[in-house]
């Protein structure tokens, strides 16, 4: 199947984002697809792997359940296609990453160029503040060379704002034009600098569907480093954490990354309204296929239905 004839035939399926209203009034070009409904969906984004690491492909919607809050979801939506992604790359110019941004820069750039050619990307470089990479009024692009500049638009100084970046990285994924939406966040230390607290960060995750992979690159005396937002991010939104070692092992996790996001399933169903407002729900994956045995699956395991 190519990837136009499933994007059709999920369009086809239904609308595709959770939320029950999209911006009207968005430029599109030809391969571009914006649905707008009043209709509630969940569309989950899911990588499967088997027991020795490897994504795991081929599967068909028969193989996956989902349940929300204990109750069984009828699939009305499901792709297995390499479908484009609107892509946040968020990199931590902070002070102490100056030794080894050229390392965090080069396995960024791999990321862009092994991603899928039609991803939208954008750049936000942080430090004290957040900044955009790309210049004004570009908000995404799908060009090496200019998103390479966007890259190289940081100056390593200052602190690290992680909390503002992410909400930042989240409020303008809801400006993009594709359905798969993911933040790759590169870091070397906890937050010092952010007006957002953490709590507010992620009460903003939790409302998105947006996949979240996380890179932790620390110094072995680094004393504000926290893990664990890192690894919290990547467990809520379904996506996953790593931490290098040294920066030279940078390149072989973007990579990683890049054909993660390639490889992933797409699932969707329409979730039960009411309830109390705000609450946050609760989502469980699973998967079974004849022939495959200790099949992991790691997808959202959270969202915040309002």
């Amino acid at each position: 199947m190519t990837r136009r004839s499933a994007a059709r035939r999920i369009l086809a399926a239904g609308a595709l984002s959770f939320f029950p209203r999209i911006a009207a009034g968005v430029p599109q070009t030809p391969g571009d697809y914006t649905i707008r409904s009043e209709v509630r969906l969940v569309l989950l984004d899911v990588a499967v792997k088997d027991r020795n690491g490897a994504f795991v492909s081929g599967l068909s919607q028969e193989n996956f359940s989902v349940t929300e809050d204990g109750r069984p979801q009828t699939i009305t939506v499901f792709s297995s296609a390499d479908l484009p992604v609107t892509v946040g790359l968020l990199v931590d110019e902070s002070r102490s990453m100056r030794p080894k941004r050229a390392e965090v820069l080069a396995a960024a750039q791999t990321l862009i160029q092994e991603s899928n050619p039609q991803d939208e990307v954008f750049v936000l470089n942080f430090n004290d503040e957040v900044t955009r990479g790309l210049p004004a009024p570009v908000l995404f692009s799908d060009n090496i060379n200019k998103l390479r500049a966007a890259l190289y638009r940081g100056i390593p100084e200052g602190k690290t704002a992680l909390n503002d970046a992410v909400v930042t990285g989240l409020q303008q994924l809801d400006l993009g034009r594709r359905d798969r939406k993911s933040l790759v966040v590169i870091s070397d230390g906890g937050d010092n600098a952010s007006v957002h607290k953490t709590a507010d960060m992620f009460d903003r995750v939790e409302k998105s569907l947006a996949t979240i992979y996380a890179v932790g690159i620390y110094d072995p005396e680094e004393l504000e480093r926290n893990p664990g937002v890192l690894r919290r991010l990547a467990r809520v939104s379904g996506g996953e954490a790593y931490f290098p070692e040294n920066p030279s092992q940078m390149t072989p996790v973007c990579k990683r990354i890049a054909a993660e996001m390639r490889t992933r399933y797409t699932i969707g169903y329409h979730p039960e309204s009411g309830g109390h407002a705000r609450s946050l729900r609760h989502v469980h994956v699973s998967v079974s296929a004849p022939g495959h045995s200790a099949l992991a699956v790691r997808a959202r395991s959270t969202y915040r239905y309002e």
